[in-house]
């Protein structure tokens, strides 16, 4: 290994470590791929999740300068095929490895830009936040995934758009707690966090519903070395979602609902061993 592959392969390691250290349910659906697209996947989300943290967490910061140098540093990285930043060194290694598209990787930026403009969102901002925060992750992933084969990434675009529509979804409804208090932010329009009820919720679930079955087709449809991994996340989601379902409205605004790691460990298991048994 020269001194170059070693930079790279340094840099991979700590997305990896990022990955690890931010969310294990991730890095247990990640374990499923095919161990090519490992060092891939952690790469989009060491980027996806380091944008986040500058919007969520830095509150004494400059938050609208720091994602603006983020973003600036992004593109000179994936143009110079370089960056010291080890973070954006891994990620521009997959975009230009495997072509993601750059208009994605803005939507996606513009996305983390609106969590620092509004707080409340109306339709309009609503389905723009969704398609940039989570939709075009999930177009990052199919692009590895596909790997290079333009005609299969086309036809599983619109299932995996849905899909990540689904995750984020749940995301905001296992999240409307922490997301109103700590943040101010209510992502659901027209939804009052102080008078959500049961008509608002089931409103919300049956429209993160139709995402989940519209995306099962594309699941079906991935490369077999995906394939797995992928289901993985469906399941645990919508295991998620299934539990907040369960719950009263009052629940959901008073805490944070958790899948413990016992069980996604089980559900990992599970479904490793029904696909290779021919059982789900």
């Amino acid at each position: 290994m020269d001194a170059v592959e070693l930079y790279d392969q340094t840099t991979l390691e700590c997305s990896r470590l990022i990955t690890q250290r931010y969310s294990t349910s991730f890095t247990m659906g990640i374990k499923t791929l095919d161990k090519k697209f490992h060092l891939p996947i952690y790469a989009i989300y060491g980027f996806v999740r380091y944008a986040d943290e500058i919007v969520d967490t830095f509150h004494d910061q400059d938050k609208a300068e720091l994602l603006g140098q983020f973003k600036k540093d992004t593109y000179e990285a994936i143009e110079r095929k370089l960056s010291l930043n080890p973070v954006l060194h891994a990620f521009q290694l997959m975009v230009n490895r495997y072509q993601i598209n750059l208009d994605l990787i803005e939507s996606f930026l513009h996305s983390m830009e609106m969590d620092l403009d509004f707080k409340t969102y109306n339709d309009n901002r609503y389905h723009e936040y969704i398609y940039g925060s989570a939709e075009v992750v999930g177009l990052m992933c199919l692009r590895v995934f596909c790997e290079g084969d333009n005609d299969l990434y086309e036809s599983l675009r619109q299932p995996a758009c849905k899909l990540g529509a689904a995750f984020q979804k749940v995301n905001f409804l296992r999240d409307i707690k922490s997301d109103y208090e700590e943040r101010g932010r209510v992502y659901f329009p027209g939804v009052d966090f102080s008078q959500f009820d049961k008509t608002a919720k089931m409103a919300i679930e049956e429209d993160i519903q139709k995402d989940f079955d519209d995306s099962l087709v594309g699941i079906e449809g991935l490369p077999d070395g995906a394939k797995l991994g992928v289901r993985v996340a469906y399941l645990y989601y919508q295991k998620l979602f299934d539990k907040i379902k369960g719950l009263p409205a009052e629940t959901i605004t008073q805490e944070r609902i958790r899948i413990p790691n016992s069980k996604k460990l089980t559900l990992l298991l599970g479904t490793y061993f029904g696909t290779k048994l021919g059982i789900s």
